[in-house]
């Protein structure tokens, strides 16, 4: 039994003894591991903002939709903008009024600002009529000077207009004037004339003096400045040609030349074209295109005017009351001052009958007989 109990004793302490030494072979690694099962694949789970939530699934799947959300808001934002600003106003046009105005013309409402003038002229304001700027013009008003005037103006979205203008002063002073004395034929040299005799003082600038007969261009002659005298003589030569031939806007001797006048203001149309003729419609007008006096000729008479140009010289000289038939009608040929005894002769021109009324009708003309008189009173 004691024995037993010895050899008991002796394989308990074995198996405490190779317990010990397997634990502490695990714990060193002197021993081989249990092997272990290979890690699972780590699931791989996206952010938040990598995962598609189901609304934005939806306007992926439809980027048709989005882009029209899109299109709309951008047109609800551009109809909320406020309108575009219209450009300013245009300068349209400039014109010269009675009673020394002048007048600025714009596309649009304007607003006077300032104005400045090359000259010693002053000015007043007198209108801001919407779209027109009406002044007045103060000084020594010499009619035709020349004047440049530097116009600023400002519309209703405060954008600044300057326009420069060159113009030159209007003639207020045009004096009362009558055709006088015409010559239409002569030969050696051609010197055809047309004699205005002044009722009143005044300056005949931007007169103009026109013959229908020369039908591509019936303006024949349009005055610069220059002053006149009640009782002078202007004589409009229709052919220049000779050197001695000077237009006199100063002395009444300057020039020479067939039919030339010391006593009268002499001027000479360039060219050797023939402006005058026995059938012809010869007026005056002003800057206002008003008829200051007129005459018409006909070498035969007749129910009509044979050309369209003449018919319209009638009718206009009718509507102004500047020429008319004895039964105060549109005039024919027949109601025309009779040319036909006038051939190729020095002895002959067309005279008014000086210091009778004007009727405006032929019977306050006649042919003389007796020579022209270019600058000298009418003979019989």
């Amino acid at each position: 039994m004691k024995s037993f109990r010895y050899c008991l004793g002796s394989v308990l302490i074995f198996l405490c003894l190779f317990g010990s030494c397997s634990m502490l072979g695990s714990e060193t690694g002197n021993f081989p591991a249990k092997e272990e099962a290979p890690p699972k694949e780590k699931e791989t789970v996206p952010d938040e903002e990598t995962v598609p939530d189901e609304e934005t699934q939806s306007e992926d799947e439809n980027p048709d939709e989005t882009k029209d959300e899109t299109k709309d808001e951008t047109q609800d934002e551009t109809q909320d903008d406020p309108e575009e600003i219209p450009l300013p106003p245009a300068f349209i046009h400039f014109k010269t009024l009675p009673e020394d105005e002048v007048a600025f013309e714009f596309s649009g409402p304007v607003s006077f600002v300032s104005l400045s003038l090359d000259s010693d002229l002053g000015f007043e304001m007198i209108e801001e009529a919407g779209s027109e700027i009406v002044i007045k013009l103060t000084g020594d008003l010499v009619p035709g000077l020349p004047v440049e005037a530097d116009l600023l103006v400002i519309d209703e979205y405060e954008n600044f207009i300057n326009e420069r203008v060159s113009f030159n002063l209007r003639n207020n002073r045009v004096p009362r004037l009558q055709i006088n004395e015409l010559y239409t034929e002569y030969s050696k040299p051609k010197v055809e004339f047309i004699e205005l005799k002044m009722l009143s003082s005044g300056n005949l600038y931007a007169l103009r003096v026109f013959a229908a007969g020369n039908s591509k261009a019936p303006l024949i002659y349009e005055f610069e400045p220059v002053e006149v005298l009640e009782g002078d003589y202007v004589v409009i030569h229709l052919r220049k040609p000779e050197e001695l031939c000077v237009d006199e806007y100063d002395l009444l001797n300057e020039s020479g030349g067939t039919f030339s006048s010391p006593t009268a203001r002499d001027f000479w149309i360039s060219g050797t074209t023939k402006l005058l003729h026995k059938t012809d419609a010869v007026y005056v007008l002003d800057q206002d295109d008003c008829i200051l006096d007129a005459v018409m000729l006909s070498e035969s008479p007749s129910a009509s005017w044979d050309k369209s140009y003449f018919t319209v010289a009638a009718n206009l000289l009718f509507s102004q009351d500047a020429w008319k038939s004895p039964a105060n009608a549109v005039s024919t040929p027949a109601d025309a001052v009779d040319t036909s005894g006038i051939k190729t002769a020095i002895t002959k021109s067309i005279s008014r009958k000086e210091g009778a009324d004007n009727t405006h009708t032929a019977a306050d003309w006649y042919v003389t007989t007796q020579g022209v008189t270019p600058g000298l009173p009418n003979k019989l």
